[in-house]
């Protein structure tokens, strides 16, 4: 039987560090960011269908939002104003994505690809989920937070023009959880709380 080499590739993903052009006081990994990008995809659909009634499918949303960058381990981690600096530059990006989530689909055996290929390649989710995704990624605002509470100014712009692209967005789950969860990651360790919240 011949060997897949696709989770091994899959792994390389802790060696590939984002915010590349800003000075971080501690790197962030693309395999800690798409496992914290599929946890907040879950949040955001779980408040979607709890409160609004919505009806998110939580499994597809939460496995699109864990592959979402891997065909980064191909092509590295483009920074953002390059990535989005011009239509033209942003349109050739997306080509070469799709051809890197093709050659990693291709690393797996026949019978499996087309379980994964699908997240791979972010299709399969209708509109709504899509953009549900989308706001989880753009939770990399919690980066941001953190990088300040370390005393970094470095990443007070990104911060606030993250900030503006995900209330731009106008989904209310973004809503609910920029208002009930985003500020206990301003906190010390000693500031917060475990105790059950009151119902």
């Amino acid at each position: 039987m011949e060997h897949s080499s696709f989770f091994a590739m899959l792994f390389r993903m802790k060696y590939i560090n984002r915010w590349g052009l800003m000075r971080n006081t501690r790197w962030e990994n693309l395999s800690e960011h798409s496992m914290e990008t599929a946890m907040l995809a879950h949040a955001l659909a779980v408040i979607g269908n709890r409160r609004m009634g919505r009806q998110y499918p939580l499994e597809p949303i939460v496995l699109h939002a864990l592959y979402h960058d891997c065909s980064e381990i191909l092509t590295g981690d483009l920074p953002t104003p390059v990535k989005y600096g011009s239509p033209a530059l942003q349109g050739s990006y997306k080509a070469v994505e799709q051809a890197a989530c093709r050659r990693l689909a291709a690393l797996l055996p026949v019978d499996l690809r087309e379980d994964f290929a699908v997240y791979l390649s972010g299709d399969g989710l209708d509109g709504a989920s899509q953009k549900l995704v989308k706001a989880a990624d753009r939770l990399a605002l919690i980066k941001c937070i953190e990088e300040e509470k370390a005393g970094n100014r470095e990443f007070l712009p990104a911060k606030e023009s993250t900030l503006k692209a995900l209330r731009a967005m106008d989904l209310p789950e973004v809503s609910v959880f920029l208002e009930e969860f985003l500020p206990a990651f301003s906190l010390a360790l000693d500031e917060l709380e475990t105790k059950e919240t009151e119902e």
